[in-house]
C-alpha cells in the first residue's frame, strides 16, 4: 500500500471548494459572523476567517461594520455576499407587453422597463419592443451588456431544449423565432428561454403565495389558460418542455373556458374581446346575475383541468394566477368547491400575490439559478460575468 500524496493542485482545489462553501452560505444568509459561517459550513473558525478576508479582497464579499452598542466589547465583524458584483435580467415577452427587470445577484430589482405591444404584432415588431426595453434597463440601470451575468426570457407556449416554441404559441409567427440567437448579438452571458407559466410558478415559490411549498400547481388564468408545475422543489419541464400543457386536451375544457366570459349576455358592444372578462368580473361583483352565472361556468371548466393535475401530482398548493387572479374574490370559493368534488385529497388553493410581474420575476429567479449553477461548478476566479 502506498501513501497518497496531496499535490499543490489538490490543495488549491480544496481551498477553492472551501471558499465556495463560504460563498454559498453567504448567499443564503443575512450578514454573518465568522463563527456563524463556521457553523454553517462545518469549517474551522480560523479557516473561515482567512477565507472571508480573501473573499473581500477578491470582490465576492463585503464587510458590514459593527454598529454602536451598549454591550461591553467590540461587536463581531459580519460579512455579506457582494450582490452588486453582477446583475441579471428577467424578461416577460407576453401577448400585450414586454417587461424587463434588472436585478443584482440577490434578486433586488434595480430598474424596470415595460413596453406595450399589440396582440397581433409580428415577430419583428415584438423583437423590436424587446430590444427597446433591454436597452432601457441597461441605460437607466447604468450597466453595459458585459455587466450582465445571465438573461432569462419567458415566452408563451411550450419551450423546447433549443429555446424555441415549435409545438405551439399564440404569438403570431413566433414558432420561427430563435430568441437565444437574437439576444446573443447583444449579450455574451448565458441566455435561458422558458415557458411563462413555468416561470410564474417559480416566482410564486420564490417571492409569492407558495413560498412555503415544494409541491405546487400554478394555474395561469386569463384569456389563455396554462399551468406550471413544481414537484419536490424542482420546476418540471418534461421531456420536450410541454409539462403542464393539459389544456391541449379538449376534454378538460380549458381552451373554451374563457368563452363563458366573452359571450356573457349584457356585455356592451363597445367592449372588445380582450376586455370582456374584466367587464364580466366587475358586473358579477356588482351583483349582475348573468355575469355571476358566466363566472361560475368559467370556474367549473377551469376546475376540470386543475383537478386532473391535482390527481396526477397531489400538490400541497394550487396557485390561481394570471390576469384573472385580480378577481380571485369571485373565483376561489367556487374553485375550491369544484375541486373538492373531483379530487381525492384537497390541496390548499391560494391566489397569486405577484400579479402581472410574476413571469418576469420567475425569469429573474431562473437567471439567478443559472448564475449559481455556474458559480458553484466553475469556481471563484473573479467576480466577472460568465460567458456561454
Amino acid at each position: 500500500m502506498t501513501d497518497q500524496v496531496i499535490t499543490g493542485t489538490d490543495l488549491s482545489r480544496l481551498r477553492e471548494l472551501n471558499s465556495l462553501s463560504v460563498v454559498r452560505a453567504l448567499r443564503d444568509q443575512p450578514p454573518a459572523t465568522v463563527t456563524e459561517l463556521a457553523k454553517l459550513t462545518g469549517l474551522s473558525r480560523p479557516a473561515v476567517d482567512v477565507i472571508a478576508q480573501g473573499l473581500v479582497t477578491g470582490g465576492w464579499a463585503t464587510i458590514v461594520e459593527p454598529g454602536g452598542s451598549s454591550v461591553v466589547g467590540r461587536p463581531a465583524r459580519r460579512y455579506r455576499f457582494r450582490a452588486t458584483a453582477g446583475h441579471v435580467i428577467g424578461v416577460d415577452v407576453g401577448a400585450h407587453k414586454v417587461l424587463a427587470l434588472l436585478a443584482d445577484l440577490d434578486g433586488n430589482v434595480v430598474y424596470t422597463a415595460r413596453r406595450s405591444v399589440a396582440a397581433d404584432a409580428d415577430p419583428a415588431e415584438r423583437l423590436a419592443a424587446l430590444d427597446h426595453v433591454l436597452a432601457d434597463v441597461l441605460q437607466e440601470g447604468e450597466k453595459s451588456a458585459d455587466d450582465i451575468w445571465a438573461v432569462s426570457v419567458g415566452v408563451t407556449g411550450p419551450v423546447d431544449a433549443s429555446g424555441k416554441t415549435t409545438l405551439f404559441t399564440p404569438l403570431p409567427g413566433w414558432q420561427t423565432v430563435d430568441l437565444a440567437a437574437h439576444l446573443s448579438d447583444r449579450f455574451t452571458c448565458p441566455i435561458v428561454v422558458e415557458n411563462d407559466c413555468k416561470l410564474a410558478a417559480l416566482a410564486e415559490r420564490w417571492q409569492g403565495a407558495a413560498n412555503d411549498a415544494n409541491d405546487i400547481v400554478y394555474v395561469l388564468a386569463g384569456m389563455r389558460t396554462g399551468a406550471g408545475l413544481i414537484i419536490d422543489g424542482i420546476l418540471r419541464r418534461g421531456y420536450g418542455g410541454a409539462a403542464g400543457e393539459i389544456g391541449a386536451l379538449r376534454a378538460v375544457r380549458w381552451l373554451t373556458a374563457p368563452e363563458h366570459l366573452q359571450r356573457c349576455p349584457g356585455v356592451p358592444a363597445s367592449v372588445g374581446p380582450d376586455d370582456a372578462a374584466a367587464w364580466v368580473f366587475n358586473a358579477a361583483r356588482a351583483g349582475n346575475r348573468d355575469a355571476r352565472t358566466a363566472v361560475n361556468r368559467y370556474v367549473k371548466d377551469l376546475a376540470i383541468g386543475t383537478a386532473a393535475l391535482v390527481l396526477a401530482l397531489d400538490p400541497q398548493v394550487v396557485i390561481f394566477g394570471g390576469g384573472f387572479s385580480r378577481s380571485s374574490d369571485l373565483v376561489l370559493d367556487t374553485l375550491r368547491r369544484e375541486l373538492a368534488k373531483l379530487c381525492l385529497r384537497m390541496p390548499e388553493v391560494r391566489a397569486s400575490t405577484l400579479g402581472a410581474d410574476s413571469v418576469a420575476l420567475g425569469a429573474l429567479r431562473l437567471a439567478l439559478n443559472e448564475v449559481d449553477r455556474r458559480l458553484f461548478t466553475a469556481g471563484l476566479s473573479a467576480p466577472i460575468a460568465p460567458r456561454r
